[in-house]
């Protein structure tokens, strides 16, 4: 435990480093940490981890369930937020460079960062572990990207590369190790070799025994969990086990996991099921429930989801971070942004809300009960809008402010004016996107209010015809935003596709209002 909290700290000690998991598996003897910030800043946390790492572990006294092959066993650089795969590539190799030079390590490319195809994959370059250090670096084939090719028995190697979100998931059986790694032959995208590969993309997989819960383990990596998501690998799991008479009892995540992945496997159990979940805490408590996600340790999205994280590290939550009041004022400031775009986006996801609340209101009461399958169909367009739309409340406002910034730039040589005048147009250009792109949202949702007007508890009346005002001032405010901005950019075809674009989302919008308040004056009538 000494050995792990010295990581830890050495990850969190350095400025700019946020750790955000430390994950300790007992019969895997092997911990993994997750910590987010610039590049520059993790390039330095995981050099300073190194350095701790070398000075207490030695991998000729170490034995462990899971694959390794050196102290610091592997270094991925993962795009999280406002960062490319190519800045991730880039600090992988600033790392291995760094880490060669100073330890005198060897160390690999994998993933994104490899040199050369036979090593992108991790397997790959891990193939005989530790144990099969001394003979591999002997070979001119596995010469290091970095370093000598000499083996260091207390360190072993290094692999550090650039890939997509990588999520370790676990599914557990009352069965033994064997059988646990029959199963995950059949699915892991290797197989059993070249001529027997498995029923999953981008999925790695071993059996394991875990001694300290008396379980086995299918233990899986989804390389891409949008090309296999993490429900594909318990049902197909749970299949297996039922062909070998075997219990499936819960899974396990191990480190943190993408939002976007634990809403997907909501999104395949709810219309599996048939069921009617709008709120993102009660999805999330689904995929817990349906997984087993809680089955050996409490599961808390809070601490293991990494958007949720993100965001409680942040010390600015933006705009709408705000209560009414502040924001209110803050329109009110003596400054640029906030202005007419952040208060169209709000009207929008006000808009948006009401037409959500309208539903709600109807469905599910005895006297509305044979609108029930129309309302489940409306509501969740209305509830996604209203979270989409909220987002470009601060989104508009940081669109203008890349316009000012830019316009702060120097420009005392004609280089600097020609780079001052390209990032001028760029962030006008992207002051327009913004407001554009909230007029479309706005376009998709009048089909369903109109059908929302045809149905609703007209006890409601008035909310709905305040939505669609609403929804229409917001599309207004688009236009005017749009228009403004258009008239400093100096790329005429991007005008005009412009503002022909916005033109018809304006006449869409007047008359999907007019069209919404005449089917609420006929049903009252």
């Amino acid at each position: 435990r000494q050995v792990i909290d010295a990581l830890g700290q050495a990850i969190s000690r350095t400025p700019g480093c946020v750790l955000l998991d430390v994950d300790a598996g007992t019969s895997t003897n092997r911990t993994v940490y997750t910590f987010v910030g610039s590049p520059e800043a993790i390039v330095e946390g995981a050099l300073s981890a190194a350095r701790v790492a070398e000075q207490l572990i030695d991998m000729s006294q170490h034995k462990g369930e899971h694959p390794r092959m050196g102290a610091l066993d592997v270094c991925p650089f993962v795009p999280v937020m406002n960062v490319s795969m190519e800045e991730c590539v880039t600090c992988a190799h600033v790392f291995g460079q760094r880490l060669a030079a100073e330890l005198g390590v060897p160390v690999y490319l994998y993933g994104e960062a490899a040199r050369e195809e036979s090593r992108k994959a991790l397997p790959a370059i891990r193939a005989g572990e530790y144990e099969a250090l001394p003979e591999k670096l002997a070979k001119p084939e596995w010469a290091p990207d970095f370093g000598p090719p000499n083996f260091v028995p207390r360190w072993g190697a290094t692999v550090t590369g650039a890939r997509t979100f990588l999520i370790a998931y676990n599914v557990n059986l009352l069965c033994t190790k064997e059988l646990a790694h029959r199963i995950a032959l059949n699915l892991r995208e290797q197989g059993r070799g070249t001529n027997q590969p498995g029923r999953l993309k981008r999925v790695q997989g071993i059996g394991w025994y875990l001694e300290e819960e008396n379980i086995a383990q299918v233990s899986t990596n989804l390389l891409d969990f949008e090309t296999t998501p993490l429900h594909a690998i318990y049902e197909e799991v749970c299949r297996d086990a039922e062909a070998l008479n075997l219990p499936v009892v819960g899974s396990q995540l191990v480190g943190l996991v993408p939002k976007k992945a634990m809403l997907d496997t909501a999104e395949f159990y709810i219309k599996k099921e048939k069921l009617f979940i709008l709120e993102e805490e009660q999805k999330i408590r689904l995929v817990v429930s349906r997984l087993g996600l809680d089955s050996l340790s409490p599961f808390h999205p809070r601490e293991r989801i990494i958007e949720y994280l993100v965001q409680a590290g942040e010390v600015d939550g933006g705009l709408v971070a705000k209560p009414l009041g502040a924001f209110v004022r803050a329109v009110g400031g003596r400054s640029a942004a906030p202005g007419g775009g952040s208060v169209s986006a709000a009207a929008a996801a006000l808009g948006a809300a009401l037409g959500c609340m309208v539903g709600l209101m109807t469905y599910g009461k005895r006297q509305f009960e044979e609108l029930d399958p129309i309302m489940r169909k409306l509501i969740p367009p209305f509830h996604q809008a209203m979270d989409e739309l909220v987002a470009m409340v601060d989104a508009d406002s940081h669109a203008f402010s890349s316009y000012m910034e830019a316009m702060k730039l120097p420009k005392s040589t004609p280089e600097e004016q020609e780079r001052r005048m390209a990032a001028m147009q760029q962030g006008l250009k992207t002051a327009v996107r913004v407001p554009c792109a909230l007029a479309e949202k706005v376009t998709g949702l009048w089909p369903a209010l109109k059908e929302l007007a045809h149905h609703c508890n007209l006890a409601c009346k008035s909310d709905i015809q305040v939505g669609a005002k609403m929804l229409e001032a917001a599309v207004f405010g688009a236009y005017f935003n749009v228009m403004i901005n258009l008239k400093d950019i100096t790329d005429e075809k991007f005008k005009l596709a412009m503002s022909q674009k916005v033109s018809r989302l304006l006449e869409e919008a007047k008359q999907g209002s007019a069209l919404v308040l005449a089917l609420l004056e006929k049903r009252a009538a």
